[in-house]
């Protein structure tokens, strides 16, 4: 987790929760009593009953809010917990990060009574309806192919889920990767794309290109010409998913 050692300096300012997305995540968490969070970050989206946050970033870590529920340091793989410790556990965009899937997985499990919520993305989805990777930037899509989960095998892994799709509301207030898929502009930013592992890990050089030529459309109308349709839009399925499961 190396990375989120320097990606994560700038989730404080790039990465807060967004209150329509929250709403579907605690929706999906129920009338869970307790809940762990895993993978945790700087705490966004955690309910007021989390009872722990798991995190192995200790730049992120430092970064959670005052008064938000105890934080340790630790992975997925290896859940300082014992069993059935929380009513819910959810982790949310981070099992793509996780050196062993399947182990975090049995974790999740082993550690929640009830219910396991996990956001992630379908890859496919993505490839297909998110304009930055499928038009400007292949090496970042590339990329993605290497580390994005199945959801279908992340569901079998979870022992069968659910799959609910999250749209990204236009104005999304958290900036991951296709958080601005109306606002073409930010991805131009550096600190935007500071705060996403894609673009991040994928490597300033490898995706210059590809910003040059969004820079171009957009300056000549070219983008707007082409994505027209986006801009009457007030949400996008962009192939994020919560996958659901009961214990």
């Amino acid at each position: 987790m190396a990375i989120y050692d320097t990606l994560g300096a700038t989730y404080g300012r790039t990465r807060r929760p967004d209150s329509r997305i929250a709403a579907q995540i605690h929706a999906a968490l129920g009338d869970a009593a307790s809940v762990v969070n895993v993978g945790a970050g700087t705490g966004s989206y955690e309910p007021p009953r989390t009872v722990l946050a798991v995190e192995p970033s200790q730049v992120m870590l430092a970064q959670r809010p005052p008064r938000s529920a105890p934080a340790v340091r630790a992975v997925a793989e290896r859940l300082p917990l014992g069993d059935d410790a929380a009513d819910a556990v959810m982790a949310l965009l981070t099992v793509h990060h996780w050196t062993d899937l399947a182990a975090g997985i049995a974790e999740l499990r082993r550690v929640a009574r009830r219910r396991v919520v996990v956001l992630t993305w379908d890859q496919r989805i993505f490839r297909e309806r998110f304009w930055l990777v499928r038009d400007y930037l292949p090496q970042a899509a590339a990329f993605d192919d290497t580390r994005a989960i199945p959801t279908d095998r992340l569901a079998a892994l979870l022992g069968g889920a659910r799959q609910e799709p999250v749209h990204v509301p236009h104005d999304c207030a958290d900036g991951f990767g296709a958080a601005y898929w109306r606002r073409p502009h930010a991805y131009l930013d550096p600190r935007v794309r500071a705060g996403i592992s894609l673009f991040a890990q994928t490597g300033e050089d490898a995706i210059a290109p590809g910003l040059a030529a969004l820079t171009a459309d957009l300056e000549t109308g070219r983008w707007h010409h082409r994505h027209a349709d986006l801009l009457a839009r007030d949400s996008l399925d962009v192939g994020y998913r919560l996958l659901v499961t009961d214990s």
